[in-house]
């Protein structure tokens, strides 16, 4: 298992990523690679302030889309970026919800540098509400792990930029400024509003209450699946030929933890597994073990493709 370097925290400029702004990074990308070497060219190419131009490049890195090149100044289109959101690719607008879980995934499930509320609120919150009085007390004590020089003004506008990632916002009525635009993740409804509560009767202030959805996910395909099952054993457990059960289930950076499965759910899915993937996967179960089983290593960029020849099928 690779180690993990240490949170990401900053770089958002406390913008969620927008509708536009991941396909007009692999389009400008695509004709220049420096898009990014220049602030004040980037801000025309991409028609935004200086500001959203830094939050651009970040979340086109943080969702798997661009790279920096290895040897000359500049940024490329990754592989899932090419494939998924290149000219030619399979989904170049962003108008599929399987493009969005993708994107989900790669926010979710980085090794070396997690993005803290992403890594500790899908993996590690053990509470059933989230409220944030209470997740930036843990929020807190988690980065103060493994730095002791973080900002708490950084760290609000941190869980600011992860809640309104899958959050509406609300602007001012006819108002459709690009930084009005609500986050493409929104469609997930992964995290829904469900309440709120007291927290100082005296002053009448009063927070919001949010949950995770864990009802089931059609939308979620066999084949994207399959494509996260294999991205998860190959960063967590590159040396394992089997899984228990519980660990793609309940596992850290697991597609039921990531995806909010609920368990039978997760074993709906791999008990599918030999017949959907020709036996390259297969799960078997007995009165005392539960196990997932990989014969070789699929090519991951095989399994992206595979996402998208057929349509999204819900039954």
């Amino acid at each position: 298992m690779m180690v993990q370097r240490g949170y990401r925290i900053a770089g958002h400029e406390s913008f969620p990523c927008r509708y536009t702004w991941l396909p007009k990074t692999m389009r400008g990308l695509q004709g220049n690679p420096k898009l990014f070497s220049d602030d004040e060219s980037a801000m025309v190419s991409l028609g935004v302030g200086k500001n959203m131009v830094r939050s651009i490049r970040f979340w086109a890195q943080v969702t798997g889309m661009a790279e920096p090149l290895v040897r000359n100044a500049g940024y490329q289109p990754t592989t899932i970026g090419q494939l998924v959101l290149g000219a030619n690719g399979r989904d170049p607008f962003l108008e599929d919800i399987r493009t969005l879980w993708l994107i989900h995934w790669n926010l979710s499930t980085d090794i070396e540098t997690p993005l803290l509320a992403w890594d500790y609120l899908l993996n590690k919150w053990q509470e059933t509400d989230l409220v944030q009085s209470r997740i930036l007390k843990e929020l807190e004590q988690e980065v103060s792990k493994l730095d002791d020089k973080f900002s708490i003004v950084t760290l609000e506008q941190h869980f600011e930029t992860f809640l309104h990632t899958y959050i509406p916002t609300r602007g001012r009525k006819g108002e459709v400024q690009e930084d009005n635009l609500d986050c493409p993740l929104v469609e997930l409804g992964l995290l829904m509003r469900v309440g709120e509560r007291e927290t100082d009767k005296i002053a009448g202030r009063r927070e919001p209450i949010y949950n995770f959805n864990r009802e089931e996910k059609p939308e979620i395909t066999s084949d994207l699946f399959v494509y996260c099952l294999n991205d998860f054993w190959r960063k967590r457990h590159p040396n394992d030929e089997t899984l228990q059960f519980r660990e793609v289930a309940h596992g850290h950076g697991s597609p039921g933890r990531v995806f909010k499965l609920a368990e039978e759910d997760v074993r709906v899915r791999v008990e599918r597994l030999a017949r959907e993937t020709e036996g390259y996967f297969s799960y078997n179960e007995s009165s005392v073990l539960q196990q997932v089983r990989r014969r070789g290593w699929r090519d991951q960029e095989v399994l992206l493709k595979a996402i998208y020849i057929n349509e999204v099928q819900y039954a």
